[in-house]
C-alpha cells in the first residue's frame, strides 16, 4: 500500500481516537498532523514485525502522552466539548445527538484507563485486538474480554441515564 491510500484510510481513525481522547476537533487535527508528520520523519526505522497501523498507533500513543505533559493539555481541560453543529436540520435532534455524543465520551472516559485505552483502539482506531494487544502489551484475548466488559459497563450506564 502507498503512503497516499495508507493516508486516506487511516487518518479518520486517528483523528476519531485523538477527537475521543481530547475532545477538541482543532487539537485532534494538530495531533494527527504531528502522528503523521513523524511517520515519514522516522518511516525507516519502521522493521515490518507489527503492521504498519499497530506501528502508527504507537506513534499516536506516544504523541498523545506528549500532549498530555505539555501545557496545551492543561489549557485544553479548561474548554468543554467543542459547539460544531451535528449534522441535521432539526435543533431538537441537534441537542438529542450531541447529548448521546456526550453521554458516550464521558461512559467511556469513566472507564479505568487499561478498558478505556482499549475501547479507545477498537472503536475510534478500528484496531483489531491482535494490534491493540500489541499496543497495550497484553494477550489478544485478554483485550477481547476487557473490551466486551468495558462495552457492557457502557451499555449498563447508557441504559440507566435513559431509565
Amino acid at each position: 500500500m502507498e503512503l497516499g491510500e495508507l493516508y486516506k484510510e487511516v487518518h479518520p481513525r486517528i483523528f476519531a481516537f485523538f477527537y475521543i481522547k481530547t475532545s477538541n476537533k482543532q487539537v485532534a487535527e494538530d495531533l494527527t498532523q504531528e502522528v503523521f508528520y513523524q511517520a515519514i520523519k522516522k518511516f525507516h526505522t519502521f522493521s515490518y514485525a507489527s503492521t504498519i497501523e499497530t506501528w502508527l498507533f504507537a506513534i499516536v500513543k506516544n504523541r498523545l502522552r506528549n500532549f498530555y505533559r505539555s501545557k496545551k493539555y492543561h489549557d485544553q481541560l479548561l474548554e468543554m466539548l467543542p459547539k460544531e453543529e451535528l449534522e441535521s436540520n432539526y435543533p431538537e435532534e441537534k441537542l438529542l445527538k450531541k447529548e448521546q455524543q456526550i453521554s458516550l465520551i464521558e461512559s467511556i472516559n469513566r472507564l479505568e484507563e487499561l478498558s478505556k485505552e482499549i475501547v479507545t483502539l477498537r472503536v475510534y482506531g478500528e484496531l483489531s485486538f491482535e494490534e491493540i494487544a500489541e499496543l497495550v502489551n497484553k494477550s489478544e484475548n485478554y483485550t477481547r474480554i476487557i473490551f466486551h466488559r468495558a462495552k457492557l459497563k457502557i451499555q449498563k450506564e447508557l441504559d440507566d441515564q435513559d431509565g
